[in-house]
């Protein structure tokens, strides 16, 4: 029997890993048939190969019934590393229809030498943490949770993101609307012109978004990291989509 394999995607390595299973049609001879879900949040997605639906489910009960519905063999979470709540849906229509669930998460990163990293667990811990940090903030959190920093009156942000962000926003923003990677060149030019004295930024992870740590790292300021929420308990975990597809094959078995 073929294996329907859902992709809860969104990132680089869910593309990828559609890339790898699934032809223009969402199957292959020998391989599953693959369908990408995309939460539509951002505008213009890059959609992946395959049967690809775009949406919520309605919680977690609508993605049991979902995965009922369309016989789906397994689901692979490989949404971004900070989609908590898809990600504990996902867990809990895996147990109710008792289909096997991978998380797909690339690695965090690591500070280096030089870098002046200050950890946060949420937005908001971030953002009580800046004003004893700088004046200028670079803000790559996405366009989601900006209010966390809205009553940061005294400070001047630069909020980068793929669509632009809704209010409330702080009251000093300028939105930079763009979609990495970014190059380190760039990133340095943007500290330099906007006279950055802080960075903030969620540990998503990949090299995509990278080359701000190492700019902020060679301009000597200070970095405030929000820490990803952990894969729910008893998911396993894969770093790569060659990781994810040899899981699969173990299911194939």
């Amino acid at each position: 029997m073929t294996l329907h394999v859902l992709v809860l995607g969104g990132t680089t390595e869910a593309r990828r890993l559609a890339e790898t299973l699934a032809t223009a049609d969402g199957s292959t001879a020998d391989g599953p048939r693959v369908t990408s879900s995309l939460a539509g949040r951002v505008a213009h997605p890059k959609l992946p190969p395959g049967e690809v639906r775009v949406g919520g489910f309605g919680g977690a009960d609508g993605m049991a019934e979902w995965i009922r519905a369309h016989r789906v063999s397994a689901v692979i979470d490989a949404t971004h590393p900070f989609a908590r709540t898809i990600s504990f849906h996902a867990a809990s229509a895996a147990r109710a229809t008792h289909v096997p669930l991978l998380a797909l998460r690339r690695p965090g990163w690591v500070p280096v030498a030089g870098d002046r990293w200050h950890p946060a667990d949420s937005l908001e811990e971030a953002a009580r943490l800046l004003p004893g940090l700088g004046r200028r903030v670079f803000l790559t959190t996405g366009r989601m949770g900006l209010a966390a920093f809205a009553g940061l009156d005294a400070l001047w942000f630069l909020a980068r993101s793929v669509d632009a962000p809704e209010p409330p926003l702080p009251a000093h923003t300028e939105v930079l609307l763009d979609r990495g990677p970014f190059s380190l060149e760039g990133e340095r030019a943007l500290i330099h012109r906007h006279r950055v004295d802080v960075l903030v930024t969620k540990d998503s992870g990949g090299e995509a978004t990278a080359p701000k740590l190492t700019a902020a790292r060679e301009a000597g300021i200070p970095v405030v990291v929000v820490r990803r929420p952990p894969v729910p308990d008893g998911v396993p975990v894969a770093a790569t989509p060659e990781e994810a597809v040899a899981w699969l094959r173990t299911l194939e078995g």
